[in-house]
Order: C-alpha cells, then structure tokens, then sequence
C-alpha cells in the first residue's frame, strides 16, 4: 500500500522577524535603554520608544538580566511560520532552515543582550570534549561579547592574574573571594571579547552587551559572591568539574583589532571568527541589497536605527532591538535605513572564505588576522 505524503512545508525564502525572550536575573536591570523601551520605566529626557522595540509588560521591580535572540523560545513574527518558536521549527525544517552545512536540530548559535547592574557569577565553560564525556552532550561552549554601552566604572573579569595555582583558585572560589586572582579590564563601546572554553570570566555592573554562543547550557558556577537567587537560596557551585576544565594560562582575548572595509552601502567590520561563530558589523548609511547563504542561515541583530526590510512580496519595519534570520533559500532582499543602521550579523562560518579570504585581500595583515580569526 502506497502511503500519502503529507502536506509539503510553507517554504522559507525571504527575512524572517523574532520575538526574544526576556529573562529575569538578580543582577539585570528594569532600564533596558538603548536597545527597547519598557512601559513603566520613566523616560530620559530626550528619550521615547521611537525606534526601539518594546520590551513585553512584566511586574514591577522586575530586573531583566538577558534578552535570549535566537534562544528555542524565540517566537516568529512574520512569514509562514509565524507564531511558533524558534525551536520547533528548527526541529522540523532542519537543513531548511539551518543550511546543510549545520547538521544539529537546534539553531546553531544562541545570541542575547546582557543588561548588569550588579556582578555576574565567576563562570567557566568545558569544551565539546568534555562535554561529551562528561556530560553526554554535544556541544560545550564558548562564547564572545560585543560592548554595546559601558558605564563609567564597569568591568569585566577575564582569564587568571600570573603565577595563580589551582588550588589557590579554588580555595579563593569557595570562599567568595575570587576576584582577587581573576584578570580586571575596564571595557570601552565597540569592543570585541573572546572567551573560549576553559576561560574563567564574570561581567561586571554597568554593561549593555550582545553575546554569542555555541546553542549548549553547560556553566560551571565557580564563585557568586555568598549571594542568593531569585528563590531566596545561595546558587550552585560546580567547582569539582569547574577546576578540571579551567585553563589557568589562558590568554584574555579582549580588545581585538577593529578591521573595517568600504562598502557602498557603508561599512562592514569583521569583528570575530572562531570555528563556532563568526560576527560581523554592518552600517548602513544607504540603501543595501542581500541574499541569503545557500549553505547556511544568517541574523542580523539591530544594535541601532530602523527602517525598512523589502523582498518582492513588500516590506515590513525594523528597529533597534529586533533580530531578523536570513534562511539560506533567500534570494534577495534590501535594507533601507530611515537613519543610520548598526547590524550584527552573526553566523556559523567558512573560515577562510568568511574572513580570511576578505581580510587577506583588504590587506589587513597576518598579525591582525590571527588575532580576530580564533581557532585555540
């Protein structure tokens, strides 16, 4: 007996919008200034929800820590599957979706924006090795920051001061007092931060910062400061397997080069890449046409500006705070700012052709490219 086929998929083609999910956490904020206006939070003198998308209505006092862009829960907002998450129809669209060179069921990679008012637990990351040894899991993780706003006086906590032992890392962690031996930088607007596996890191107070991941949740909570969480009780510590997978020599890859190139459109900075993720900025002063990557899905999250996303089928508006996914059948589609734009366009790369290929040909030099293409 010869069985039907079902329905086939809508097909996925043009720019897709999504909704984040917000995310509560001791250490957030209620202000969530530039990126989205929040109702209920006074507004600056100046300042309105012209141009920033609206955080969802929450309770009062809430402080929201981490606004997940392309986490499961994400929510379309147009196109044929609007309405579902991002996570169902990674399950079932698969290499649709994802392009055929990303062979996992969920997005490849998770981004947010990270709102601090207060110290983020000291954290470390295994590698994919130790994960799926360890834990059974795919993927580990690493990860990378891109400074948005930094307040006078922020800092983050990034690789090991010299000549610090394990043991006398992990005797500081349990007694809260870890800072003391973790490297401290003052962060600046623009800057670009790697932080891979085995880098004991934490973000400080006064930062607004976009974050890409490998999609894992494996954290390992070294040192929270004897606080407690949201339910009243002190968080859990991971220092057994936190200690075997720290590298106490790891380097604090921060401040890496800013390498921009012309573009009619404007301007397109290639801010990182690893084997992982790849991140770049785009600004756009004009008009830019795009197409999708038929091996791979892109997104674009709107740091600053709006404007308008056109296909053949029509245009709908963007403005800072929302994120777009390019699925790979895109075919063409323009950017039109109504002001200045700043896009971060993120994905997982083609090392070489991504951005050693562009950097070596705009001549930027074997010494800068090693330190914005990271494969250690």
């Amino acid at each position: 007996m010869v069985q039907r086929a079902g329905p086939a998929m809508p097909k996925l083609d043009a720019p897709l919008q999504l909704s984040p999910a917000f995310k509560p956490k001791i250490w957030g904020r209620a202000d969530l200034a530039p990126l989205y206006y929040r109702p209920g939070i006074p507004r600056r003198r100046g300042r309105s929800g012209h141009g920033v998308a609206s955080a969802p209505e929450m309770a009062t006092g809430t402080l929201v820590g981490e606004i997940w862009l392309t986490g499961d829960d994400a929510r379309f907002m147009n196109g044929p599957v609007a309405g579902r998450t991002l996570g169902e129809v990674s399950r079932q669209y698969g290499p649709e979706l994802h392009g055929k060179s990303w062979p996992g069921a969920r997005y490849p990679v998770l981004a947010k924006f990270i709102y601090t008012s207060d110290w983020l637990s000291v954290q470390v990351h295994p590698d994919d090795a130790y994960a799926a040894t360890q834990e059974h899991a795919s993927l580990g993780k690493c990860e990378m920051w891109y400074i948005i706003k930094a307040d006078p006086g922020a800092a983050f906590l990034l690789g090991v001061k010299p000549n610090t032992s394990i043991a006398s890392l992990r005797a500081a962690c349990e007694r809260g007092v870890s800072r003391k031996l973790l490297r401290s930088f003052r962060p600046k607007a623009d800057e670009a931060v790697f932080v891979p596996p085995g880098t004991v890191h934490a973000l400080g107070p006064g930062l607004v910062l976009f974050e890409a991941e490998q999609n894992s949740d494996l954290t390992y909570r070294l040192d929270d400061f004897a606080r407690l969480g949201l339910d009243g009780k002190p968080r859990e510590l991971h220092l057994e397997k936190g200690m075997e997978v720290t590298r106490i020599d790891a380097a604090a890859h921060r401040a890496l080069p800013e390498v921009v190139q012309r573009e009619p459109y404007g301007s397109r900075r290639f801010v990182m890449a690893c084997p992982q993720f790849a991140v770049e900025e785009l600004t756009l002063r004009r008009t830019a046409l795009f197409a999708g990557s038929p091996e791979r899905v892109e997104a674009l999250a709107v740091v600053a500006g709006d404007g308008r996303v056109e296909t053949g089928a029509g245009w709908v508006g963007y403005r800072a705070g929302e994120t777009w996914l390019i699925p790979p059948a895109t075919a063409s589609y323009r950017l039109v700012p109504r002001v200045l734009t700043r896009l971060l366009k993120f994905y997982v790369p083609d090392l070489d052709r991504d951005f050693v290929g562009p950097l070596t040909a705009g001549r930027a030099g074997a010494a800068k490219i090693r330190k914005i293409v990271l494969t250690d």
